[in-house]
Formats: C-alpha cells, sequence, structure tokens
C-alpha cells in the first residue's frame, strides 16, 4: 500500500509574504559633499556652485543614491537642496542620510504601495532568509503595515515559523 503525502503547509491557508520581492536592485551611490569642501572644511558658495554645474549627474541616472557630508564641517541646508534639484528626474531615488538609511528609505517607499487589505484576516508569514540581506527596519515596517489587518503574523517559512502575533 503506498502513503500518499499530503502538503500541510500548501493546505493550512497560509500566505508567505517575501521582503525580497520589494527590494530594489538599482545601483546605489553616494555623494560626499567633503570632496567639495574647501581645505575639507568650508563650504565656497560660488565653488560649490560651480561643482554642480560642472559634476556628471549622469552617472546617477536610475541609482538610488544618499547624500552625507563625512567631515565634521557646517553645510548649509540649502547645499543638499542644490545636490537634490540636480538629482531630480535622474536618479531612480535619493534622501540625506547613510546607506542604511537609503536602504529603509527605499523598502518604506515600495511597501507603502501594497495594499494591505489584501491581507485582512489572513495568516501571513514574513519570510525570514533569503539571498538579499534585509535589513531589520523593513521587517519591522512591514509589521506596522499588517498589524492591523491580518488574522496572524509569523517569521520564518511556512514549514517552520516563529509566531508574532494573533488575533
Amino acid at each position: 500500500m503506498e502513503e500518499t503525502i499530503i502538503n500541510r503547509v500548501a493546505g493550512s491557508g497560509i500566505i508567505t509574504f517575501n521582503l525580497e520581492d520589494y527590494y530594489h536592485s538599482g545601483p546605489r551611490k553616494m555623494i560626499d559633499i567633503k570632496e567639495v569642501l574647501f581645505m575639507g572644511l568650508i563650504l565656497k558658495e560660488k565653488d560649490f556652485r560651480d561643482w554642480t554645474k560642472n559634476h556628471d549627474w549622469e552617472q546617477y541616472r536610475n541609482c538610488n543614491v544618499h547624500i552625507t557630508c563625512s567631515a565634521d564641517a557646517i553645510i548649509p541646508t540649502w547645499a543638499y537642496m542644490l545636490i537634490a534639484s540636480k538629482l531630480n528626474n535622474i536618479a531612480h531615488f535619493y534622501i540625506f542620510g547613510s546607506l542604511q538609511e537609503l536602504e529603509t528609505a527605499l523598502f518604506i517607499e515600495a511597501l507603502g504601495k501594497i495594499d494591505v487589505n489584501e491581507f485582512t484576516d489572513k495568516r501571513v508569514v514574513v519570510k525570514g532568509c533569503g539571498d538579499i540581506k534585509i535589513p531589520d527596519s523593513a521587517y519591522v515596517e512591514i509589521s506596522r503595515l499588517l498589524l492591523p489587518v491580518v488574522k496572524t503574523l509569523m517569521f520564518g517559512e511556512p514549514c517552520s515559523t516563529v509566531p508574532v502575533f494573533k488575533k
């Protein structure tokens, strides 16, 4: 007599949510204002404006860019705004901050487009491992979005989950 194998995971009604599906694969680039400061400390308006006019902004086409200043210098806010104006309509996405903050912002933007109502009263497992390093902030964000609507929220794989929340 042959034994029938039953896939209980498939019949459980659990929905797997894979954060890797929301990862923007475009290149990440940094603009460090330190590189254009006089003596690495002082922003001279004329020199800075000349740099923004002559800089190759096309290198950021469809990239995800984080703007920073690694020098301990006082940078006027308009300087960051001027860089943003140059990146507008060129970069895919840009922020002021670190690479980690860029990754967080990219996930928040992507996850914000989800219709969470599709998960109302569903059992959802947020996939916990994969090929791409997903920032912890993305797991917190998807939890924030799903907790008000799901019946159950879990972490891991459908065959081995860690319960997070149950109505």
